[in-house]
Formats: structure tokens, sequence, C-alpha cells
């Protein structure tokens, strides 16, 4: 009998339909520093999480190397991550359809790399047939007509690898991330990872010298921040958690790509940019590779 989509599935398309249309609660958040928006949307995230987690740390006890896990992924996904492909947008003037978001495409190659290293997740040939079809009009999607624009000046190159690193830190976390979330709740997964990023936040502020800032913010940008922390950010990576958890990665990361198809869509709604005709095609296309690579998740829900 054919296996019928996962449940779990749908929470990580959801998760990523939501990251999509973030940029729209971020937009007149220009003005802060990156690392103070990322502060107070985990700062906030984790106050709404926090009387959920005391009760659940009772009960499960996690290993050296889940912390470890944790640990990385708060760094590397939550901080380094947003730090570094915000700095390769800047760097590139934040001119749409450059190298910068070639390169963040990279990601589901990190995280099938990752997942099959450490967490010895199998990748057959059906499986790589529909995550190259995913990978591949994904690219159209987000590019009109495969177009790249290189002409983005001097910052080009700084800017490609700062962009590779953020796809590696979020492409790794999908891997670690998964690893945490297989004996363990979502709920304190995600409590943990708003605990120690914010904590390293608050840090990096220091070392920064951004930390006169974090008194500048007004009711109206903490608003903003409660209501993407209630939305696309705490609750969306809730979401996420819990479809990960019955989701190997390889496949997590394909699915994922909802994402960018969320983002180019609302381009259109809400900014009535006009999409070629080869973005539609690659729509098409990549709705049903993601539904075909969703039909392999072996996992079985408990």
């Amino acid at each position: 009998m054919k296996k019928k989509i996962s449940i779990y599935s749908l929470y990580i398309v959801i998760a990523a339909i939501l990251w999509g249309v973030d940029g729209i609660l971020r937009r007149n958040l220009f003005v802060l520093p990156p690392i103070i928006i990322v502060f107070y949307e985990h700062l906030i995230g984790l106050l709404i999480i926090t009387p959920f987690i005391p009760s659940l740390l009772k009960k499960e006890r996690l290993t050296k190397n889940e912390w470890l896990s944790i640990v990385w992924v708060s760094l590397l996904s939550g901080l380094l991550g947003t730090l570094w492909f915000t700095t390769a947008l800047v760097k590139t003037n934040f001119i749409s359809f450059s190298v910068v978001f070639l390169l963040q495409k990279l990601q589901p190659i990190f995280a099938i790399t990752t997942a099959s290293i450490f967490l010895k997740e199998k990748i057959n040939k059906k499986y790589i047939s529909w995550a190259l079809l995913a990978f591949l009009s994904a690219y159209f999607v987000t590019f009109k007509n495969g177009i790249i624009n290189f002409q983005t000046g001097e910052g080009t190159i700084n800017a490609a690898l700062f962009a590779l690193a953020a796809a590696f830190a979020w492409g790794s976390s999908t891997t670690f991330s998964r690893y945490t979330l297989v004996k363990h709740s979502n709920t304190l997964i995600t409590g943990l990872r708003f605990l120690f990023t914010t904590l390293f936040a608050l840090a990096a502020m220091f070392l920064l010298k951004l930390d006169s800032q974090i008194v500048t913010i007004n009711m109206q940008q903490l608003s903003q921040l409660t209501i993407i922390a209630l939305s696309t950010g705490m609750v969306a990576l809730w979401i996420y958690y819990k479809g990960l958890k019955h989701t190997q990665a390889k496949i997590s990361t394909i699915i994922e790509l909802a994402f960018p198809l969320t983002a180019v869509f609302i381009d259109v709604v809400i900014y009535k940019n006009i999409l070629a005709v080869s973005q539609y095609l690659a729509a098409i296309v990549l709705i049903f590779a993601i539904y075909k690579i969703s039909e392999l998740n072996k996992e079985i829900s408990k």
C-alpha cells in the first residue's frame, strides 16, 4: 500500500510558510542592528516557553552529546547563521538574485551530508532523483529565468563566503536538531535552543560593543518582536521541531524549500512583483517534488 504523507511533514511545511512571511514582519526593524533583533526575539520567545521547561528537564535527561548538539545549533543556527547571512546581504547592498541567494540554496547539501555522516541516514537513488528535482526547481523559483546577478561590487567574494558559512550553519543545524529531538520533546529542545541563543546574543552584543543599544528599543519595535516570537519565531520553530522529531533530516531539508516558494509568492501578492513564466512552472514542479520527498519518510510516528 502506498505510504501517505505524514502529518509531521505538514508541520514542517507550515513552519516553512511562516518563515516565508517573516520578512514582512521584520521590514520596519531595519533600523536596529541584527544582533539586537536576534537577542530580543529569542529573549521574548524564551520568556514565553520557560514555564514549560523545568518540569520537562526533570523528566528528560540529556546526554553530554545532546547538550553539545543544542549548543551547536543555538550558536550556529540561532546566532551566527543569521549574522553571517545579514553580513553577506550588506556586502552586496541587499541586491536581489545575487550570488548570496544562490549559495544560501546550498543549505540542503550540508543538511544531507551531515545527516548521512552523523545520523547514518541512507541516501538511495529515488531520494537523490527527487531531491535534485526539488533543488533545481527551487533555483528557478528564486531566480527569474535562472539569471544570477554577479554585478554586486567589490564585496561579492566576501559576501559569498559569508553566505556559504550561513548555509553550512543552517544545514548542519537541521541534522543536530534532529539528533536531540529523537529522544526528547520538541518543547524542551525549543526552550533550550532559545535559552542558549539568548545568552550567546547577549555575549555578542558586549563583544561588538552594542550593549548600550539594548535600552534604545521602543514599544512599537518591542510589540513587533513579540508578534514575531508568537508567529514566525519561537512558535514556528516549535512547530518545525514537532515535525522534525518524526522526520528524517534529509527529507526535512527538502520540505523546507517551501520557504523560498512562499517568499516568492508573497513578493507577488504583497509587493506586486511579476513572476516570469519559468518561476510559475518551477513552483509547480517544486511542490510536486516536495510531495514525493515527503512520501519517502520511513519514520514511524509514535
